[in-house]
Protein backbone atom coordinates (compact mmCIF):
# COMPACT_ATOMS: atom_id res chain seq x y z
CA UNK A 1 0.00 0.00 0.00
CA UNK A 2 1.19 3.52 -0.73
CA UNK A 3 2.21 5.86 2.03
CA UNK A 4 -0.82 8.13 2.46
CA UNK A 5 0.60 10.30 5.23
CA UNK A 6 0.51 14.07 4.97
CA UNK A 7 1.84 14.51 8.51
CA UNK A 8 3.32 12.30 11.20
CA UNK A 9 1.01 10.82 13.79
CA UNK A 10 1.08 12.86 16.99
CA UNK A 11 3.17 11.47 19.80
CA UNK A 12 1.14 10.25 22.76
CA UNK A 13 0.32 13.08 25.12
CA UNK A 14 -1.62 13.89 28.25
CA UNK A 15 -4.92 13.95 26.33
CA UNK A 16 -4.56 10.33 25.19
CA UNK A 17 -6.27 7.50 27.04
CA UNK A 18 -3.47 5.12 28.06
CA UNK A 19 -3.43 1.89 30.06
CA UNK A 20 -1.05 -0.98 30.58
CA UNK A 21 2.29 -1.64 32.25
CA UNK A 22 4.55 1.42 32.36
CA UNK A 23 7.54 -0.57 31.05
CA UNK A 24 5.65 -2.26 28.20
CA UNK A 25 5.87 -1.33 24.54
CA UNK A 26 3.50 1.50 23.65
CA UNK A 27 0.94 0.70 20.96
CA UNK A 28 -1.31 3.45 19.62
CA UNK A 29 -4.66 2.01 18.60
CA UNK A 30 -6.97 3.75 16.12
CA UNK A 31 -10.34 2.06 16.48
CA UNK A 32 -14.09 2.32 15.99
CA UNK A 33 -16.51 1.04 18.66
CA UNK A 34 -18.81 -0.52 16.05
CA UNK A 35 -16.03 -2.41 14.20
CA UNK A 36 -16.01 -6.13 15.08
CA UNK A 37 -12.31 -6.43 14.27
CA UNK A 38 -11.61 -3.57 16.69
CA UNK A 39 -13.50 -5.42 19.42
CA UNK A 40 -11.44 -8.55 18.75
CA UNK A 41 -8.22 -6.51 18.82
CA UNK A 42 -9.27 -4.82 22.07
CA UNK A 43 -9.84 -8.23 23.63
CA UNK A 44 -6.45 -9.49 22.50
CA UNK A 45 -4.69 -6.33 23.66
CA UNK A 46 -6.25 -6.61 27.11
CA UNK A 47 -4.28 -9.79 27.76
CA UNK A 48 -1.08 -8.65 26.05
CA UNK A 49 2.00 -7.14 27.63
CA UNK A 50 1.60 -3.79 25.89
CA UNK A 51 0.75 -0.24 26.92
CA UNK A 52 -2.24 0.94 24.86
CA UNK A 53 -3.00 4.51 23.81
CA UNK A 54 -6.52 4.61 22.35
CA UNK A 55 -7.56 7.03 19.60
CA UNK A 56 -10.97 7.30 17.98
CA UNK A 57 -11.33 6.50 14.29
CA UNK A 58 -15.11 6.24 13.75
CA UNK A 59 -15.82 5.09 10.20
CA UNK A 60 -19.27 6.62 9.75
CA UNK A 61 -19.78 5.23 6.24
CA UNK A 62 -19.71 1.66 7.56
CA UNK A 63 -20.62 2.17 11.22
CA UNK A 64 -23.30 4.82 11.80
CA UNK A 65 -23.25 4.40 15.60
CA UNK A 66 -19.46 4.64 15.91
CA UNK A 67 -19.43 8.43 16.31
CA UNK A 68 -22.10 8.51 19.06
CA UNK A 69 -20.29 5.64 20.82
CA UNK A 70 -16.98 7.53 20.65
CA UNK A 71 -18.68 10.60 22.11
CA UNK A 72 -20.16 8.44 24.88
CA UNK A 73 -16.68 7.13 25.73
CA UNK A 74 -15.36 10.69 25.88
CA UNK A 75 -18.29 11.81 28.02
CA UNK A 76 -17.51 8.93 30.39
CA UNK A 77 -13.86 10.04 30.37
CA UNK A 78 -14.92 13.42 31.73
CA UNK A 79 -16.20 11.50 34.75
CA UNK A 80 -13.08 9.32 35.02
CA UNK A 81 -14.51 6.23 33.33
CA UNK A 82 -13.11 6.11 29.80
CA UNK A 83 -11.66 2.60 29.97
CA UNK A 84 -14.71 1.18 31.71
CA UNK A 85 -16.97 2.61 28.99
CA UNK A 86 -14.48 1.47 26.30
CA UNK A 87 -14.73 -2.09 27.57
CA UNK A 88 -18.54 -2.02 27.84
CA UNK A 89 -18.93 -0.64 24.32
CA UNK A 90 -16.73 -3.32 22.80
CA UNK A 91 -18.39 -6.05 24.89
CA UNK A 92 -21.82 -5.46 23.30
CA UNK A 93 -21.52 -3.76 19.90
CA UNK A 94 -25.07 -4.70 18.93
CA UNK A 95 -26.47 -2.20 21.41
CA UNK A 96 -25.03 1.24 20.67
CA UNK A 97 -28.29 3.22 20.49
CA UNK A 98 -28.88 6.01 23.00
CA UNK A 99 -30.91 4.01 25.56
CA UNK A 100 -28.12 1.44 25.73
CA UNK A 101 -25.48 4.15 26.11
CA UNK A 102 -27.51 5.56 29.03
CA UNK A 103 -27.74 2.06 30.54
CA UNK A 104 -23.95 1.73 30.41
CA UNK A 105 -23.49 5.17 31.97
CA UNK A 106 -25.96 4.24 34.71
CA UNK A 107 -24.15 0.92 35.32
CA UNK A 108 -20.89 2.85 35.74
CA UNK A 109 -22.50 5.19 38.26
CA UNK A 110 -22.06 8.25 36.04
CA UNK A 111 -24.12 11.40 36.43
CA UNK A 112 -26.57 10.80 33.56
CA UNK A 113 -27.48 14.43 33.00
CA UNK A 114 -23.82 15.44 32.68
CA UNK A 115 -23.05 12.36 30.60
CA UNK A 116 -25.78 13.14 28.09
CA UNK A 117 -24.94 16.85 27.88
CA UNK A 118 -21.21 16.09 27.52
CA UNK A 119 -21.59 13.48 24.81
CA UNK A 120 -23.56 15.97 22.72
CA UNK A 121 -21.18 18.88 23.41
CA UNK A 122 -18.99 20.64 20.89
CA UNK A 123 -15.93 19.97 23.06
CA UNK A 124 -16.46 16.19 23.05
CA UNK A 125 -17.16 16.22 19.30
CA UNK A 126 -13.94 18.18 18.75
CA UNK A 127 -12.00 15.64 20.86
CA UNK A 128 -13.23 12.72 18.73
CA UNK A 129 -12.66 14.70 15.51
CA UNK A 130 -9.09 15.53 16.56
CA UNK A 131 -8.25 11.83 16.93
CA UNK A 132 -9.89 10.99 13.61
CA UNK A 133 -8.21 13.80 11.69
CA UNK A 134 -4.79 13.02 13.17
CA UNK A 135 -5.26 9.47 11.93
CA UNK A 136 -6.25 10.56 8.43
CA UNK A 137 -3.25 12.91 8.21
CA UNK A 138 -1.02 10.13 9.55
CA UNK A 139 -2.10 7.61 6.89
CA UNK A 140 -4.65 5.58 8.86
CA UNK A 141 -7.16 4.13 6.39
CA UNK A 142 -8.90 1.29 8.23
CA UNK A 143 -9.76 -0.05 11.65
CA UNK A 144 -8.27 -1.38 13.68
CA UNK A 145 -4.87 0.15 13.08
CA UNK A 146 -2.08 -0.32 15.60
CA UNK A 147 1.05 1.80 15.55
CA UNK A 148 4.17 0.68 17.39
CA UNK A 149 7.56 2.34 17.02
CA UNK A 150 6.22 4.26 14.01
CA UNK A 151 5.26 1.06 12.18
CA UNK A 152 1.60 0.84 11.11
CA UNK A 153 -0.19 -2.51 11.45
CA UNK A 154 -3.56 -2.12 9.67
CA UNK A 155 -6.51 -4.50 9.76
CA UNK A 156 -7.15 -7.66 11.74
CA UNK A 157 -4.65 -8.43 14.45
CA UNK A 158 -3.79 -12.10 14.60
CA UNK A 159 -2.10 -13.75 17.61
CA UNK A 160 1.29 -13.86 15.83
CA UNK A 161 1.21 -10.12 15.12
CA UNK A 162 0.23 -9.44 18.70
CA UNK A 163 3.09 -11.61 19.96
CA UNK A 164 5.52 -9.59 17.86
CA UNK A 165 4.08 -6.33 19.18
CA UNK A 166 4.38 -7.35 22.81
CA UNK A 167 7.77 -9.06 22.49
CA UNK A 168 9.74 -5.82 22.61
CA UNK A 169 9.77 -3.55 25.60
CA UNK A 170 10.40 0.15 25.27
Amino acid sequence: MSDLRSAPLPAPGAEDHVRGPEDARLVIVYADFECPYCAAAAGRLTGAEVRVAFRHFPVRSSHPRAWPAACAAEAAALQGSFWEMHDLLFADQGRLEDPHLWDRARALGLDLESFDADRRSAAVGARVRRDFESGVRGGIVTTPTLVADGVIHAGRIDPHSLEALSARRR
